[in-house]
């Protein structure tokens, strides 16, 4: 281990999707809401669900169960929306259910196993391990700015 850095602690918020446990920076969240039904975007790819006016700002609804592949979703009254503060950008992402905020150590956090090139793979940026929890830790930046969505530069140009 490289002593000239000071270990730091990462928290995170931990949520699930499908069978899995997945993290962001809690330094991203600025709030965490019920799921409420979107208006519908015509030619928006699939895993955008639409918008939603948040306090008079309007909002897109990313599904990331829809954008990972992890099947059809279900939306119930564990169903929340996480949303996130990108870039000066407010995005709203549907996750199955919150967990928890946790603090990670360095020596909880593992190197996330090369995936090959996708989009998905490159915004995870490592395995957190609580007891016997794994949390999947993402670049949630990264992922939302990801070519294959396009939310952050059409975000850009339509402002």
């Amino acid at each position: 281990m490289d002593n000239s850095t000071p270990t730091r602690d990462k928290e995170v918020l931990s949520f699930r999707l499908a069978q899995e446990e997945y993290a962001i920076s809690i330094l991203k969240v600025q709030e965490i809401r019920g799921y409420e039904n979107p208006t519908l975007l015509p030619g928006a790819p699939p895993c955008i669900k639409g918008i939603v006016n948040l306090r008079g700002a309007i909002v897109p609804i990313v599904d990331m169960r829809i954008l990972f592949r992890l099947g059809e979703p279900t939306y119930d009254q564990f169903t929340v929306v996480i949303v996130l503060n990108i870039r000066q950008h407010v995005i709203g992402m549907v996750v199955d259910s919150v967990s928890d905020v946790v603090t990670l150590l360095d020596e909880q956090i593992r190197p996330a196993p090369e995936m090959g090139a996708s989009a998905d793979g490159d915004a995870i940026t490592g395995l957190g391990t609580v007891g016997e929890r794994m949390l999947i830790l993402l670049d949630i930046d990264k992922l939302m700015s990801s070519e294959q969505l396009g939310l952050i530069k059409a975000m850009d140009q339509a402002a």
